[in-house]
């Protein structure tokens, strides 16, 4: 599935509409990194690997940006921890 992810930075959120379902990844910002503090995706469109592409978007963001992560949302912290790639972002 292509995800058409946006970055909201005003609000700090990176999000996408899937089948008319509003999937938000909320962060807040800290000297020298960033924490993900909320991942939500309705029901509609659970199942389909949309939260994980908002994660790997974070995380895409705060890598190009030199900063470490605070996975403060179990999801977030639990899709760090099987993706080893990412180890190196964890604050």
């Amino acid at each position: 599935m292509q995800l058409d992810i946006q970055h909201n930075r005003a609000a700090q959120r990176f999000e996408v509409e899937v089948e008319g379902a509003h999937c938000v990844l909320d962060y807040t910002l800290a000297e020298g990194g960033m924490a993900i503090t909320h991942t939500e995706v309705p029901p509609p469109a659970g199942g389909r690997g949309v939260a994980g592409e908002l994660v790997r978007s974070a995380l895409d963001f705060a890598r190009a940006k030199g900063w470490k992560v605070a996975p403060l949302c179990s999801y977030a912290g639990a899709w760090m921890a099987r993706h080893p790639d990412y180890a190196d972002l964890r604050a």
